[in-house]
């Protein structure tokens, strides 16, 4: 993690993406969905689906049998792009096939709530 001109948010973007990431290892589908805005603006792109808005997002989960692979962070990064506003990116390799990935997410503050705004997700060749 960088210094930064927000440190609330930067401590904020920390524990949300902690949450995420702990709620994907155990398939949280109810915690996911949470995580994610609401807005119809929401967009996941993911290694295999374009999702667009909460619903086929949602849906997407629901239909993944076992949720996503496990894997290892190998390194995150966060940058605050204001006090409502930041990006953390994460670089990981899944288990047990070793693939290295990578995931973008930009989060807003929704009231007293941090959401997933817009994710991205892709593998090295």
């Amino acid at each position: 993690m960088k210094s930064s001109a927000y440190p609330d948010t930067l401590s904020a973007l920390t524990a949300a993406s902690d949450q995420y990431e702990e709620a994907l290892a155990g398939n949280n589908i109810p915690l996911l969905d949470a995580l994610f805005s609401a807005s119809p603006s929401t967009i996941r792109l993911g290694a295999t689906e374009n999702l667009f808005g909460p619903d086929e997002i949602a849906a997407f989960r629901r239909a993944r049998k076992g949720g996503a692979p496990r894997r290892t962070r190998l390194r995150r990064e966060i940058v605050a792009l204001g006090p409502d506003a930041g990006c953390v990116t994460i670089i990981f390799r899944t288990e047990p096939d070793g693939r290295t990935g990578r995931q973008t997410q930009s989060w807003i503050r929704e009231g007293e709530s941090w959401r997933i705004l817009v994710a991205h997700v892709s593998f090295l060749s």
